[in-house]
């Protein structure tokens, strides 16, 4: 492969290096929820931002650790991923928002995915559609821990993942409505708690890459409820979400500690 970083040894995308990155990773997508992040650690430093990947760095528990925003969708999620697992780092915890589906899933809770629908581009690069997006175990239990520790209304479970926002939100003003309206229908009655960008992707990707990867988001609104005139108040505060998935790291410190895994 060319290097498009021209020998820097800098990630021709998201500018870090080995050095600058801890082993375990927390993947926002907003840049300015990674410096809110980067608040939960012990000195964070601010090593890279460059397009939408805004780096930092600092410990947890002793352990050296980073923030990495993503930006929207599966594309700069999985460009993320690759460039951060080739410096070293092995865990990844998705922290974002998704819109609810299941009407048991309300407005501030929290979801935690076991798995994604791929009804999405980038996963299809890396496997057939056959093959299930799934979160990787260590990650889904350390992220109910962390719920359970922080005190939220979490539901764990599948969700599904798509690259148009506005397919979700406005299928019926687009050209294939007919098949938007009908999968969607589909997701809902398979169970589906909510419809996200990232996870497929991620899950997909770390599941080639042979790293751990585990998402969670906070329920900005829910349109079925919306739908079924049901209370729908929309929540935009993502603090819950980060001490979960901030918790959730450290589960994962610890326990690999216990098992002398690579720190």
């Amino acid at each position: 492969m060319i290097d498009y970083a021209e020998g820097s040894g800098k990630q021709y995308h998201t500018g870090v290096s080995s050095e600058d990155i801890g082993k375990y990773v927390i993947l926002p997508g907003d840049p300015k929820r990674a410096v809110k992040i980067a608040q939960y650690f012990d000195s964070p430093k601010l090593v890279a931002d460059v397009r939408e990947f805004t780096t930092y760095t600092g410990t947890l528990d002793g352990v050296k650790v980073s923030v990495t925003s993503t930006g929207i969708g599966g594309p700069s999620a999985a460009i993320a991923l690759e460039e951060l697992s080739k410096c070293g780092a092995h865990t990844f915890i998705r922290v974002g928002t998704c819109g609810g589906m299941d009407t048991n899933v309300k407005s501030g809770d929290i979801v935690i995915a076991t798995g994604a629908v791929r009804m999405e581009g980038t996963s299809r690069e890396y496997a057939p559609i056959e093959y299930p997006a799934v979160a990787h175990l260590d990650c889904v239990n350390a992220l109910v821990e962390g719920a359970k520790k922080t005190g939220v209304v979490f539901h764990t479970g599948v969700v599904q993942c798509k690259d148009s926002f506005f397919g979700q939100h406005e299928p019926e003003v687009m050209p294939v409505s007919y098949e938007l309206e009908n999968k969607w229908n589909a997701w809902l009655k398979m169970g589906c708690l909510a419809s996200e960008m990232e996870s497929a992707a991620l899950f997909i990707a770390g599941g080639f890459l042979r790293v751990r990867v585990g998402s969670c988001f906070l329920v900005i609104a829910n349109q079925q409820r919306a739908k079924a005139g049901l209370s729908n108040p929309q929540v935009h505060d993502t603090d819950l979400a980060i001490k979960t998935g901030v918790q959730a790291l450290r589960e994962l410190i610890q326990n690999d500690r216990k098992n002398n895994a690579c720190l």
